[in-house]
């Protein structure tokens, strides 16, 4: 694609309580960066927001980042808060992987930097190429990662295969290219405790990287972040928008999300016609939010939960991405359909508005439209389109994978039973 050159855009870690020091995210050491910046602001270890800056020194860039954090949020006052607090419940943390150690050896060291005392780490191998990752964990990690392989492709399958291997009252899952802040952990068990406590608690996803074109797109497109405003949510909240409770995907996302572990297992856990690695492309997180919701549950999000998730650096697979999430939307609502029918009627009416608001997806002001983001507005429609067709395809498929296992195992045709209970 021939489009103009954007200047990267810093992304750092702002403390109040430490006026002194920048950090980049995930990082303990200082950062010293020039040219446009923009800050995660914290005071005592939550995050309350972003500013951004721009100048050609370092000290300079800091003192104007700090000046726009003070003049936004007042001054900081406590120090920030440990990583590992008190001990609390066991929590089971699912990582799910494919072919990608380098990026899996980032997100472990980041998640045991945090020193939670009652971790249970469990990484999923889905469908892999090779053996690289089953020898990798015990020679990094020993006995702190168990190793768990899901041999048919689905990010959904692998989530229930982690799930099923879950010990922890609380399953947490996270992706193999996140970088996990250090109190990720001890926050999401802070949401469970909240009142009325909820069966899920969901987290902020904030870019690791903008440097270049296609990162700053895809965050003006369709970034991760939910905001930094804490919120509880059940069938009957009132959230102005008029696609909810379809809209599933205000409440978090499937990159940042931990369940009740009972409760998830009780709705099934995921649908394994749905995710990455199907003809369904997606739409398994916001499906179990939904089901969480019909059953009576509150989906909590507290974005003191914090990841960095690094965005694709190139240009050309934006599209591809712009129809997946389309896709993954589409088959997501043909799954709730499939399982609740009488969600039909109250979808029916709404479907007009879904599609408007994708036409306009990340539109700028009169006369500054992105010809890209027109692009992929296009690309993400013809995703949504054909989301249910994905989903219908995902179903076949997955009913032969099912019917060829049990045949396998028992030497006659019959129901395969996955690890989430299904």
């Amino acid at each position: 694609m021939n489009t103009p050159t954007a200047p990267p855009v810093r992304v750092a870690e702002l403390d109040l309580a430490r006026p002194g020091e920048l950090h980049r995210p995930g990082h303990r050491t200082p950062y010293h960066p020039t040219g446009p910046t923009l800050a995660l602001v914290r005071s005592a270890g939550h995050p309350l927001g972003t500013v951004t800056a721009d100048a050609d020194r370092p000290d300079h860039l800091h003192a104007a980042l700090y000046a726009a954090a003070r003049q936004r949020f007042g001054a900081g006052g406590e120090q920030p808060e440990g990583g590992a607090g008190a001990a609390g419940p066991v929590v089971s943390v699912v990582v799910c992987t494919h072919n990608r150690p380098e990026l899996l050896v980032r997100c472990l060291d980041s998640l045991l930097r945090g020193g939670y005392p009652s971790l249970d780490v469990i990484v999923v191998d889905n469908a892999p190429a090779d053996d690289a990752v089953r020898h990798l964990l015990p020679q990094r990690y020993g006995d702190r990662v168990r190793y768990v392989r899901e041999p048919v492709a689905g990010l959904a399958r692998a989530r229930n295969r982690g799930l099923a291997a879950a010990r922890g009252g609380i399953c947490a899952f996270a992706d193999d290219d996140l970088i996990l802040d250090e109190r990720w952990v001890p926050a999401l068990v802070a949401g469970f405790r909240a009142a009325p406590g909820p069966a899920c608690v969901t987290g902020l996803v904030m870019p690791a990287e903008l440097d270049t074109r296609a990162q700053l797109l895809l965050e003006r497109y369709s970034g991760y972040g939910k905001g930094f405003a804490p919120r509880d949510y059940t069938l009957r909240t009132r959230t102005g928008d008029p696609l909810y409770p379809f809209a599933t995907g205000r409440l978090g996302t499937g990159a940042n999300m931990a369940f009740r572990t009972d409760v998830l297992r009780a709705v099934g856990g995921f649908d394994p016609a749905t995710g990455t690695g199907t003809p369904a492309y997606g739409g398994e997180d916001l499906l179990a939010f939904l089901q969480v919701l019909a059953a009576g549950h509150t989906v909590s999000y507290r974005p003191d939960a914090l990841v960095w998730h690094p965005h694709r650096r190139a240009l050309d697979t934006l599209p591809p991405q712009a129809f997946g999430l389309g896709a993954g939307f589409g088959a997501y609502l043909a799954a709730a359909v499939r399982r609740q029918p009488r969600l039909l009627a109250g979808l029916l009416p709404l479907l007009p508005r879904g599609l408007w608001r994708t036409a306009h997806r990340g539109a700028a002001p009169a006369g500054a439209d992105d010809p890209l983001l027109r692009a992929l507005r296009r690309r993400e429609l013809l995703g949504l389109l054909y989301g249910p067709l994905g989903y219908l395809r995902s179903l076949h498929a997955q009913h032969r994978t099912d019917r060829a296992g049990t045949v396998g195992r028992t030497g006659r045709a019959g129901r395969l039973v996955d690890g989430a209970g299904r």
